[in-house]
């Protein structure tokens, strides 16, 4: 089973068809490099064909995520790629980076359904991503020209409805993201087992000072480093909190931070520490419980239990009452304090103080408990 990340399966596509545009027969397996490792894996493509008179090419690709749950399995990838001559002498080096994060060389574009950054309009995909593409392509690149990349996902806007990608300001589209060529599992026991690790080597440290931030998947991580955490005491957890902050406590971690998107968080406040939605949900049901506990009226109550989602039901109230919202997420943040504090005293007796930080779906830090708020002052860190 090939079970590789969607990265992977873009750049065995784009590879292909830069193959079959230089001249080379189609070959069903492309060897794809990784950066910094020295091995290599083989990754299936489907079918390559030249366009235009040969002026172009096109590769396809299924990926495979080998996770009958993941979003992206079986996701069909087309790569378009065409090379572009130099014009008035211009110089194409691997090490000039222009604005989004690629080099000269490498004209990449996030075709239909390909996710893009509300913000800036670029295509939403990783340096891991970016990095792939640049030692996989770069040595099959004819001499003075570069390259036009075009990845087509074309069931990639439909399956970005099922994804928090919005959430993260993501839109049109499925995120090329990831940080290794192989799939990583976050409700697996191994993932758990790969946290513990990171954890134990981080608290090891004689530079350890007590203090350490969990988060919770790729946007999580990207936001806690834009808003300044710092990056020696972060951890991505994957969805086993639980366990987590249980061993957090063992190894003698004195102030925990859980940082994440209100909308996965919401379960702590609930007491489910198992936050993957195919174990658990009941997000909707614990909001309205907390809307209950802090004395929202009615009509509010069934306005939050008639919402799709956590999200929508945090801009539905937004726009009715602004103070409920206040309330109600105020005593998410709290909750998740208390109830964190409850399942680690449940197994252990620690003093472990444990804060929490909450971000909406336009990736604003929003809303934070007694002890989070403690903590992002003690970092110097300003919550607006």
């Amino acid at each position: 089973m090939n079970e590789f990340t969607l990265p992977v399966w873009v750049v065995a596509a784009a590879k292909s068809a830069t193959r079959i545009l230089i001249g080379n027969k189609f070959n069903d397996t492309e060897i794809i490099d990784l950066p910094n490792e020295k091995k290599s894996i083989k990754v299936p493509v489907c079918s390559a064909a030249l366009l235009d008179n040969g002026e172009r090419s096109l590769a396809i690709s299924h990926c495979q995520s080998g996770l009958t749950l993941d979003i992206t399995r079986g996701v069909e990838v087309w790569a378009y790629i065409q090379f572009n001559k130099a014009i008035n002498n211009e110089s194409f080096q691997s090490e000039t980076i222009v604005e989004n994060g690629f080099p000269n060389w490498l004209d990449f574009h996030g075709g239909y359904g390909v996710g893009k950054y509300e913000s800036s309009g670029y295509p939403c995909i990783s340096k891991f991503a970016r990095d792939l593409l640049c030692i996989n392509l770069y040595p099959l690149l004819p001499k003075g020209s570069s390259i036009r990349v075009e990845i087509v996902l074309p069931e990639g806007k439909d399956r970005a409805l099922r994804t928090s990608n919005e959430a993260f300001g993501v839109v049109e589209g499925l995120s090329l993201i990831g940080t290794q060529a192989e799939v990583q599992i976050s409700a697996s026991p191994d993932q758990l087992k790969s946290c513990r690790r990171t954890l134990q080597k981080i608290c090891a440290k004689s530079t350890f000072d007590g203090c350490l931030t969990f988060v919770i998947g790729e946007n999580g991580m990207d936001l806690a480093l834009k808003f300044g955490l710092p990056a020696n005491q972060i951890i991505k957890t994957g969805n086993w909190l639980g366990p987590l902050l249980v061993a957090a406590a063992e190894n003698g971690v004195k102030k925990l931070l859980l940082f994440g998107y209100h909308g996965k968080l919401v379960k702590l406040s609930g007491g489910i520490f198992h936050t993957h939605h195919h174990l658990a949900d009941g997000r909707l049901e614990i909001l309205t419980s907390l809307a209950v506990r802090e004395g929202i009226s009615f009509d509010l109550i069934q306005l939050i239990s008639k919402s799709t989602s956590v999200e929508n039901a945090l801009l539905t109230l937004e726009a009715r009452n602004p103070e409920a919202v206040s309330l109600i997420w105020g005593r998410m943040a709290k909750e998740i304090e208390i109830k964190s504090r409850n399942y680690v005293n449940r197994y252990l007796s620690s003093s472990m103080e444990i804060g929490s930080v909450l971000f909406d779906r336009k990736r604003q830090i929003r809303w934070a408990g007694f002890d989070g708020v403690q903590q992002i002052n003690s970092l110097g860190l300003i919550l607006k």
